[in-house]
């Protein structure tokens, strides 16, 4: 991408709706339903990978010994609702890289750095120094290539919303990288502004 994106002001309530399968609960709910439906499709498939963004979604995954074997790649920025967060992970990554992304935006360094990160096969941390995360599910979803032997996952908090058309309860979002998901994240990115 060769353009900073933001997000429009206008379109702001498109942008807060799942990208994938929303479950809906408290984070122990969530995380007791992402397990077990994780332990009947490793029966079947074998070769899973896990894409977190967020604080609280890394923090519940990595508490959970069975959803950390997964994990590929964190994005985090320490903070949840504005209050810091201490995560504990040092031992557990392989490279821990630090970024800026500002709010409301998705820099355009960031899809060469997520793919980097990708195929790189590290167990990495994507540490925000300044700004915010949450609009780089985005880029991350497209930079994640399509395999056929293996089942990527992507994974983000679902904060309540109240304010939009419809109400979105609180959740994890799970996001089973696909073409047709790759298609409409590429809408999202087609409604943001270029600078």
């Amino acid at each position: 991408m060769d353009h900073n994106l933001s997000l429009p002001q206008n379109k702001r309530h498109e942008f807060s709706q799942p990208l994938g399968k929303l479950i809906v609960g408290t984070r122990e709910e969530t995380i007791l339903e992402v397990e077990t439906y994780f332990r009947a499709l490793v029966r079947k498939q074998t070769n899973i990978n896990f894409y977190l963004v967020g604080d609280i979604v890394t923090q519940d995954f990595l508490a959970n010994q069975f959803l950390k074997s997964f994990i590929k790649v964190c994005i985090i920025d320490e903070k949840t609702q504005r209050n810091h967060i201490n995560l504990e992970f040092e031992d557990f990554f392989e490279e821990i890289i630090e970024f800026q992304s500002p709010a409301g935006a998705i820099p355009k360094e960031s899809w060469t750095l997520l793919r980097k990160i990708v195929l790189s096969n590290k167990r990495t941390v994507l540490k925000i120094t300044e700004g915010e995360e949450d609009l780089l599910v985005l880029p991350l979803v497209l930079e994640i290539p399509l395999e056929k032997k293996v089942k990527n996952f992507v994974f983000y908090g679902q904060p309540p919303i109240t304010d939009s058309k419809h109400t979105i309860p609180e959740g994890i979002v799970m996001v089973s990288v696909n073409k047709a998901i790759q298609k409409g994240v590429k809408n999202y990115i087609a409604l943001m502004e270029k600078s």
